[in-house]
C-alpha cells in the first residue's frame, strides 16, 4: 500500500510538514510505504495519481486552505469520465495560528468528497500553534492523534482496495 502526503504551505517546510509526515508514520507502522511530497513537486499530481491513498496538509488562512493547494486541486482532471481521485480514501491535516479556525477543514472535505468523490477520513485533523514543540514537531497529544489517523488512513485504504462497491463510487457532477 502506497499513501502519498502533500506539503501544501507556500513558503516551505515547516509545522504543516510536520504535522502530515507523522500522520505519515502511523500509516507506516500499518504497513504502507509513505512518502511526502510538496504542492509544487513537477510529478504531485502523478504522485497522487498512483497512491492508494493521501494525506493533504494545508496552513490555514482566512479560515480556508491555501491557494496553492486549490490550484493543485484544480491540476487533477476530470475531464472525459476521468476519476483520478473516486474512492481515494483521503485524511486531511490543517496548520492555524490559533484554534477558532478549526471549522477550515469542512470546506476542503465538502470538496474531496463531493466533487472529487474521495473517501475523506474524519474527523479531520486541525493543529495550531500550541500543538507543537519549540522545534515546530507535534507535541505528545498531536504526535498521538496524527499516529492515529495515519493507522486509520492504512485500515481504510485496505478496506476501500478490498471493496468493489466503494471502489465503484463516483462522483454525481
Amino acid at each position: 500500500m502506497r499513501i502519498v502526503g502533500i506539503d501544501a504551505s507556500p513558503y516551505g517546510p515547516g509545522k504543516t510538514a510536520a504535522a502530515v509526515q507523522a500522520v505519515l508514520a502511523g500509516a507506516a507502522s500499518r504497513g504502507a510505504t509513505t512518502e511526502l511530497v510538496r504542492h509544487d513537486h513537477p510529478e504531485v499530481v502523478a504522485r497522487i495519481g498512483e497512491a492508494d491513498a493521501v494525506v493533504l496538509g494545508s496552513p490555514t488562512y482566512r479560515a480556508t486552505h491555501t491557494a496553492a493547494l486549490r490550484m493543485l486541486l484544480e491540476r487533477i482532471d476530470r475531464k472525459a469520465g476521468a476519476e483520478p481521485l473516486a474512492g481515494t480514501p483521503i485524511a486531511i491535516v490543517m496548520t492555524g495560528a490559533s484554534g477558532e479556525h478549526f471549522l477550515g477543514t469542512r470546506d476542503l472535505a465538502g470538496t474531496l468528497s463531493g466533487f472529487f468523490g474521495t473517501q475523506v477520513l474524519s474527523p479531520d485533523l486541525y493543529f495550531h500553534g500550541a500543538d507543537f514543540d519549540a522545534e515546530g514537531q507535534p507535541g505528545d497529544r498531536a504526535a498521538e492523534l496524527c499516529a492515529l489517523h495515519g493507522a486509520a488512513l492504512a485500515e481504510l485504504a485496505a478496506a476501500v482496495g478490498g471493496s468493489t462497491a466503494l471502489k465503484a463510487l463516483r462522483p454525481v457532477v
